[in-house]
């Protein structure tokens, strides 16, 4: 059911608020490389050019979602990007909590997350295509 422009409000804010964030980490790749990513796959067994993966989820996919341009496929390469971050980077605080009680991944999991539920609601009328 539709709820009118409060709802499109909401995920046109969620969207292009999560997208900005996701893209400065991209940004940073775009200047730095892949070549730690690269390193932390092949010490898994996987091969180190899977790293270029990481400017979809961390450029293409935060692009399509602030534009609203096919943006539940922008939110979907953002939880594969995340599920992969928190693998390969963060799982050994994957049960962890910090020092205050919370969950040491808080920002992994809200990137991801937050992902996810655009994933599923998508865009919103303020979207180039409503996809």
């Amino acid at each position: 059911m539709y709820h009118g422009a409060a709802d499109d409000a909401g995920k046109f804010i969620t969207r292009v608020v999560l997208g900005l964030l996701i893209l400065l980490h991209g940004l940073n790749k775009i200047s730095g490389g892949v070549d730690g990513i690269g390193s932390m796959l092949q010490s898994v067994g996987l091969p180190g050019f899977l790293a270029w993966g990481a400017y979809l989820g961390e450029v293409l996919g935060p692009i399509l979602l602030i534009a609203g341009f096919y943006a539940r496929i922008g939110a979907l390469l953002i939880v594969i990007n995340m599920l992969c971050a928190i693998l390969l980077a963060h799982r050994p605080d994957l049960f962890a909590l910090t020092a205050q009680g919370g969950w040491r991944l808080e920002l992994q999991g809200m990137f991801l997350f937050t992902a996810l539920g655009l994933f599923l609601t998508g865009p919103g009328r303020w979207s180039i295509n409503d996809r």
